[in-house]
Protein backbone atom coordinates (compact mmCIF):
# COMPACT_ATOMS: atom_id res chain seq x y z
CA UNK A 1 0.00 0.00 0.00
CA UNK A 2 2.82 2.41 -0.82
CA UNK A 3 0.11 4.90 -2.26
CA UNK A 4 -1.68 5.27 0.70
CA UNK A 5 1.29 6.83 2.69
CA UNK A 6 0.68 10.29 3.03
CA UNK A 7 3.96 12.56 2.90
CA UNK A 8 4.74 14.66 6.19
CA UNK A 9 2.74 18.10 7.13
CA UNK A 10 4.59 21.31 7.41
CA UNK A 11 2.78 24.11 8.49
CA UNK A 12 3.97 27.51 7.51
CA UNK A 13 3.66 30.83 9.70
CA UNK A 14 4.41 34.23 7.66
CA UNK A 15 4.56 36.55 9.79
CA UNK A 16 8.36 35.81 10.99
CA UNK A 17 9.25 32.50 8.74
CA UNK A 18 8.37 34.41 5.68
CA UNK A 19 7.95 38.53 6.59
CA UNK A 20 10.76 39.28 8.66
CA UNK A 21 10.67 41.95 11.05
CA UNK A 22 14.21 43.20 11.18
CA UNK A 23 14.71 44.80 7.77
CA UNK A 24 13.90 46.57 4.72
CA UNK A 25 13.34 45.38 1.51
CA UNK A 26 16.84 43.47 0.42
CA UNK A 27 18.73 42.21 -2.46
CA UNK A 28 18.45 38.05 -2.45
CA UNK A 29 20.91 35.46 -3.13
CA UNK A 30 20.05 34.90 -6.82
CA UNK A 31 21.37 38.33 -7.29
CA UNK A 32 18.07 39.30 -8.46
CA UNK A 33 16.33 42.67 -6.59
CA UNK A 34 12.65 42.20 -5.03
CA UNK A 35 10.11 42.06 -7.46
CA UNK A 36 7.39 44.71 -8.12
CA UNK A 37 5.23 44.02 -4.46
CA UNK A 38 1.91 42.35 -4.81
CA UNK A 39 -0.34 44.53 -3.12
CA UNK A 40 2.52 46.39 -1.87
CA UNK A 41 0.09 49.48 -1.35
CA UNK A 42 -2.36 47.37 0.79
CA UNK A 43 0.85 45.66 3.09
CA UNK A 44 4.43 47.25 2.11
CA UNK A 45 5.95 44.05 4.45
CA UNK A 46 5.44 42.16 1.74
CA UNK A 47 8.63 44.01 -0.31
CA UNK A 48 10.46 41.86 2.80
CA UNK A 49 9.32 38.49 1.50
CA UNK A 50 12.38 36.16 -0.38
CA UNK A 51 11.03 35.08 -3.60
CA UNK A 52 13.18 32.29 -3.74
CA UNK A 53 11.19 30.52 -0.46
CA UNK A 54 8.58 28.94 -2.51
CA UNK A 55 10.95 27.06 -4.75
CA UNK A 56 12.72 25.61 -1.53
CA UNK A 57 9.64 25.24 0.43
CA UNK A 58 8.00 23.44 -2.76
CA UNK A 59 11.28 20.96 -2.89
CA UNK A 60 10.81 19.79 0.64
CA UNK A 61 9.28 16.53 0.86
CA UNK A 62 6.11 17.21 2.59
CA UNK A 63 2.51 19.00 2.10
CA UNK A 64 2.20 22.58 2.80
CA UNK A 65 -0.43 24.29 4.64
CA UNK A 66 -0.86 27.99 5.43
CA UNK A 67 -0.86 28.07 9.46
CA UNK A 68 -1.07 32.26 9.52
CA UNK A 69 -3.32 34.41 10.69
CA UNK A 70 -3.31 35.49 7.18
CA UNK A 71 -5.93 32.57 7.00
CA UNK A 72 -7.37 32.85 2.77
CA UNK A 73 -5.65 35.72 2.49
CA UNK A 74 -2.04 33.96 2.16
CA UNK A 75 -3.05 32.06 -0.51
CA UNK A 76 -4.16 35.43 -2.17
CA UNK A 77 -1.11 37.53 -1.32
CA UNK A 78 2.14 35.36 -0.47
CA UNK A 79 1.19 32.11 -2.67
CA UNK A 80 1.33 33.75 -6.01
CA UNK A 81 4.59 36.22 -4.55
CA UNK A 82 6.55 33.11 -4.35
CA UNK A 83 5.51 31.00 -6.61
CA UNK A 84 3.55 28.31 -4.56
CA UNK A 85 -0.06 27.02 -5.69
CA UNK A 86 -2.93 27.49 -3.55
CA UNK A 87 -2.43 25.37 -0.04
CA UNK A 88 -4.56 24.00 2.39
CA UNK A 89 -5.35 26.66 5.27
CA UNK A 90 -5.72 25.64 8.67
CA UNK A 91 -9.32 26.91 10.04
CA UNK A 92 -8.51 28.36 13.75
CA UNK A 93 -11.20 27.47 15.88
CA UNK A 94 -13.32 29.81 18.01
CA UNK A 95 -11.66 31.02 21.27
CA UNK A 96 -12.71 28.43 24.27
CA UNK A 97 -12.37 28.50 27.73
CA UNK A 98 -9.43 26.25 28.20
CA UNK A 99 -7.44 29.23 26.10
CA UNK A 100 -6.92 31.29 29.25
CA UNK A 101 -5.24 28.30 30.93
CA UNK A 102 -3.58 27.36 28.04
CA UNK A 103 -2.14 31.25 27.68
CA UNK A 104 -1.29 31.43 31.24
CA UNK A 105 1.16 28.02 31.09
CA UNK A 106 2.75 29.46 28.09
CA UNK A 107 0.88 27.02 25.45
CA UNK A 108 0.42 28.85 22.17
CA UNK A 109 -3.18 29.54 20.77
CA UNK A 110 -2.04 27.65 17.71
CA UNK A 111 -0.48 24.30 18.90
CA UNK A 112 -4.03 22.09 20.31
CA UNK A 113 -5.05 22.89 16.41
CA UNK A 114 -2.34 22.05 14.61
CA UNK A 115 -1.69 18.73 16.95
CA UNK A 116 -5.79 18.34 15.80
CA UNK A 117 -5.18 18.78 12.10
CA UNK A 118 -2.05 16.40 11.74
CA UNK A 119 -4.36 13.51 13.65
CA UNK A 120 -1.34 11.73 14.10
CA UNK A 121 0.69 12.27 10.91
CA UNK A 122 4.48 13.39 11.16
CA UNK A 123 4.73 17.53 11.14
CA UNK A 124 6.78 20.08 10.92
CA UNK A 125 5.48 23.22 12.43
CA UNK A 126 7.57 26.59 11.30
CA UNK A 127 6.72 30.03 13.42
CA UNK A 128 8.78 32.80 15.26
CA UNK A 129 6.45 32.08 18.35
CA UNK A 130 7.39 27.96 19.23
CA UNK A 131 8.66 27.56 22.91
CA UNK A 132 9.31 24.34 25.14
CA UNK A 133 6.29 24.89 26.41
CA UNK A 134 4.71 23.87 23.01
CA UNK A 135 7.17 21.16 22.26
CA UNK A 136 6.39 19.52 25.55
CA UNK A 137 2.76 19.79 24.92
CA UNK A 138 3.03 18.03 21.56
CA UNK A 139 5.40 15.45 22.53
CA UNK A 140 2.96 14.22 24.89
CA UNK A 141 -0.57 14.69 22.94
CA UNK A 142 0.48 14.00 19.52
CA UNK A 143 1.63 9.96 18.55
CA UNK A 144 3.81 10.94 15.30
CA UNK A 145 6.63 12.29 15.06
CA UNK A 146 7.04 16.40 15.07
CA UNK A 147 9.65 18.95 14.14
CA UNK A 148 8.18 22.17 16.52
CA UNK A 149 10.74 25.10 14.34
CA UNK A 150 11.29 28.46 15.64
CA UNK A 151 12.30 31.20 13.03
CA UNK A 152 14.05 34.06 14.20
CA UNK A 153 11.92 36.59 13.48
CA UNK A 154 14.28 39.66 12.82
CA UNK A 155 15.83 37.15 9.73
CA UNK A 156 12.61 34.94 8.68
CA UNK A 157 13.74 31.72 7.13
CA UNK A 158 17.54 31.25 6.56
CA UNK A 159 19.51 28.44 4.90
CA UNK A 160 20.19 26.91 8.27
CA UNK A 161 16.29 27.15 8.88
CA UNK A 162 16.05 25.28 5.16
CA UNK A 163 18.76 22.93 6.17
CA UNK A 164 17.58 21.86 9.60
CA UNK A 165 13.69 21.50 8.47
CA UNK A 166 14.92 19.09 5.24
CA UNK A 167 17.34 17.13 7.40
CA UNK A 168 14.57 16.32 9.55
CA UNK A 169 12.04 15.54 6.55
CA UNK A 170 14.43 13.11 5.13
CA UNK A 171 14.99 11.30 8.57
CA UNK A 172 11.07 9.96 7.88
CA UNK A 173 11.69 8.64 4.38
Amino acid sequence: MTGSVRRPLLFLDVDGPLIPFGGAAQEYPTGATDPEPLDAAANPLLARINPEHGRRLAALPCELVWATTWMADANECIAPRIGLPQLAVVAWPEPSDSDDQDERRGLHWKTRALVAWAAGRPFVWVDDEVTAVDRAWVAANHQGPALLHRVDPRLGLTDGDFAAIESWLRQLL
